[in-house]
């Protein structure tokens, strides 16, 4: 849940759902409506101080010996993408490199990841295996383990093929406190690379885009580019992978949180052509387009240049580049400066832009 939440301290029950309301799509999306969704109806029952960081992952912290503490991040996704297997990608990879890039954006080093599978009954085995081989993969490269699991099948017509659920926990590393409610005006806002291209890719594959435009899926482990940003000792205040809503819901999010102004420039925004080309002929906003391997650093000024530096050494933040900074008015709001030099307003997506993207 990378949502922004009020505090719900002192209700003892949920908000009464009008006569009709129903789940749609939109409630899915990761924007405004999936963010109304769990305040109005899942925190009341399972609020607490943890849930209402906000954050990627859950912080937890354990102290023993009266005196030491262990501190543990962990999250969980579920995984729904149509088609199973895209450009760049596939639901396999993208359940494990979900959860690792979650647990990991609290600072954290992701260790152990469980996976749950929802099986439809005549989905061939040899679909199965594809995925978990891709799943394995995916697991070695970013340096986890897969150590429990559940499996259950439904009959056919009641599922889609298949969805996964994944968990994990990660150990935080020592001296490292970084949340979405870090940000503080003067710092700088850096993007690991191109946003847009997991949702073109997953459209593609669906056949919507009628034309081919050769986008590959971002969907990758961002660990390890995490652990050479801690390790080269810059001041990170927060970090967050823009998946669902795109970069714009992420940026949102981050700025509620921390009561700031997220400032972007669009011309150092990066976009493939591609990806702008599809956007343009379906009126999307790349903005709001989910990634699945992409990165938000959000970090000291006097530290900005050696974190470009760092991140661009790795192969999943070789475009990596500056997108804007953090000033303290107006709080909570997105601003842009477009390419003709106005100042645009940023918000938060509204509807459903893409449904089973990830």
């Amino acid at each position: 849940m990378t949502q922004d939440y009020p505090s719900l301290q002192g209700m003892v029950c949920p908000v009464p759902l009008t006569h009709n309301e129903r789940i749609v799509l939109g409630h899915g999306s990761g924007g405004k409506l999936m963010h109304d969704l769990i305040t109005r109806h899942f925190l009341p029952y399972f609020d607490n101080p943890i849930l209402q960081a906000g954050d990627d992952a859950g912080l937890l912290q354990f102290v023993f010996d009266g005196k030491n503490t262990l501190r543990l991040s962990f999250s969980t996704d579920s995984h729904v993408v149509t088609p199973l297997f895209f450009p760049g990608g596939d639901i396999g990879r993208l359940a494990v490199c979900g959860t690792v890039n979650d647990i990991s954006m609290l600072g954290s080093q992701p260790l152990y990841l469980t996976a749950g599978f929802i099986l439809e009954e005549g989905l061939e085995i040899s679909v199965i295996e594809r995925v978990l081989a891709s799943m394995q993969a995916a697991a070695t490269e970013a340096g986890v383990q897969i150590v429990a699991g559940d499996t259950k099948v439904v009959q056919k017509g009641k599922a889609d093929q298949l969805y996964i659920n994944t968990s994990g926990v990660g150990v935080l590393y020592p001296g490292v406190y970084i949340s979405g409610a870090n940000a503080q005006p003067g710092d700088i806002v850096i993007l690991s690379g191109t946003i847009g291209d997991h949702g073109i890719a997953v459209l593609e594959a669906r056949g919507e885009l009628g034309f081919t435009s050769g986008v590959k899926s971002d969907v990758a482990p961002l660990n390890k580019i995490i652990t050479d940003l801690l390790e080269s000792g810059c001041r990170v205040h927060v970090l967050r992978d823009p998946t669902r809503g795109g970069l714009a819901t992420t940026l949102n999010e981050i700025a509620h949180q921390s009561r700031i102004c997220v400032f972007l420039d669009e011309t150092s925004i990066p976009i493939k052509p591609e990806v702008m080309a599809a956007c343009e002929m379906l009126g999307f906003d790349p903005l709001f387009i989910a990634n699945e391997g992409k990165l938000v650093v959000i970090v000291h000024p006097d530290d900005a240049g050696r974190a470009l530096e760092v991140m661009r050494a790795n192969p999943y933040g070789e475009a990596t580049r500056i997108i804007g900074r953090v000033q303290p008015e107006p709080g909570g709001r997105v601003l842009m400066k477009t390419v003709i030099g106005t100042t645009r307003v940023v918000e938060t997506l509204s509807g459903e832009l893409l449904p089973r993207i990830c």
